[in-house]
């Protein structure tokens, strides 16, 4: 555990039934003139930007809306919409949607002038410092993006994605409306509430773990587990939602003051080369990995036993309970009927040494894996699920 540790977050959070209707406020108290609202088509077709749109008409507020952000996108598709955010001169982003696009309005934020581009930040991360005032509204109980300083972003020349971190993209404001996952398709709901599941046990695990990530990652831990399987199964189980929505949102600022580990290391090939969804790679990766771990972080998920299972016999030994917490984990994948296998994805087994290579590359998170992942290790575990 760190001896020195540090935690950055939102300057303001608004969860609860009718957060949405908060954006009238912050309009009113930040002054704001002209707003650029990111977003997706899905999320417009699905009426999920209705009521921020409303209240931004009703209060006479200019907007633009950039709404062709695609999943998972390149560095420079990323440029390009931020150089056409840089014509609208806006002084207020509203990003609606999921990773992707709250990643992408993050890097808006603090890219407003021509000083410097999306990959300029892939090499120096700091160069850029916040312009813009930024609203991130998620609609999946998963990513994080809206707790974190880091945007993802796809680098095609080396079949890989890459995390750029930057203290700066916090966003300023965050708002968590249960309304916005309410309907979410299962498939969706699972992929990034699994990935949530991932920031949470990674960021307990991670050699930067400290009092701080520990509070929240437990606690994301205990909303996450209990309640995933009901809040992605059951339409109707809005209690169940939000305690996943406010887990995940916990986990993202666990990230802020710990870090991820090799199970995001090895996904990020995934994304990179074939374009698998973050949070289905992530679940793919998940189990092989803490099986690899599960000797240096036994103690840990003793821990997140104590706090998770509620009822559980608080007798066990260290690795019974250990053991206990493996076997959830890997129920509850099962459960939410998540590939846990790269056969389904038409990924070749002659691909491994490329995956394996590029794997090696992400040293921000291998880094943080409390037992060191080496090549061999690493193409160990692709081994077992292609």
């Amino acid at each position: 555990m760190l001896v020195d540790y540090s935690l950055k977050m939102p300057k303001v959070v608004f969860g609860g039934e009718h957060a949405l209707e908060q954006i009238e406020g912050l309009l009113k108290e930040e002054l704001v003139q002209k707003v650029v609202l990111f977003t997706d088509k899905g999320i417009l077709n699905a009426g999920l930007a209705e009521i921020p749109l409303a209240i931004l008409k009703e209060n006479g507020v200019d907007y633009t809306v950039i709404s062709n952000i695609q999943v998972e996108p390149s560095y420079q598709q990323v440029q390009e919409f931020i150089d056409d955010f840089k014509q609208e001169k806006a002084d207020f982003i509203i990003a609606i949607g999921g990773g992707s696009v709250m990643d992408t309005a993050k890097l808006a934020s603090i890219l407003t002038t021509d000083d410097y581009t999306v990959k300029d930040l892939l090499k120096d991360p700091l160069l850029a410092k916040k312009q813009v005032t930024s609203l991130l509204i998620p609609t999946t109980a998963g990513t994080g993006s809206e707790a974190t300083p880091n945007s993802i972003v796809g680098v095609p020349e080396e079949n890989l994605k890459v995390g750029i971190v930057n203290p700066e993209m916090i966003p300023d404001y965050v708002i968590l409306d249960g309304r916005l996952i309410k309907n979410l398709p299962k498939k969706v709901a699972s992929a990034s509430a699994v990935d949530a599941l991932c920031h949470a046990v990674e960021c307990l695990t991670s050699k930067k773990a400290n009092p701080i990530s520990d509070t929240f990652a437990l606690e994301a831990l205990d909303l996450i587990m209990n309640n995933i399987v009901d809040a992605c199964t059951n339409p109707e189980a809005m209690e169940a939602k939000n305690k996943l929505f406010l887990g995940a949102f916990y986990a993202g600022v666990a990230i802020t003051s710990s870090g991820t580990t090799g199970v995001h290391a090895l996904s990020y090939p995934l994304g990179g080369r074939y374009h698998i969804a973050h949070g289905v790679s992530n679940a793919i990766l998940l189990m092989p990995v803490m099986r690899f771990n599960e000797p240096s972080i036994k103690d840990y998920l003793a821990k997140a036993y104590d706090r998770v299972i509620h009822d559980g016999d608080r007798t066990l030994s260290v690795n019974e309970k250990s053991h206990f917490m493996m076997s959830e984990l890997e129920r509850i994948v099962q459960v939410l009927e998540i590939p846990t296998s790269l056969k389904d994805f038409g990924v070749p087994e002659e691909d491994l040494e490329d995956l394996v290579a590029s794997s090696m590359k992400v040293t921000r998170l291998l880094d943080n894996n409390l037992r060191e992942i080496t090549a061999d290790d690493a193409r160990n575990i692709y081994k077992e699920v292609l």
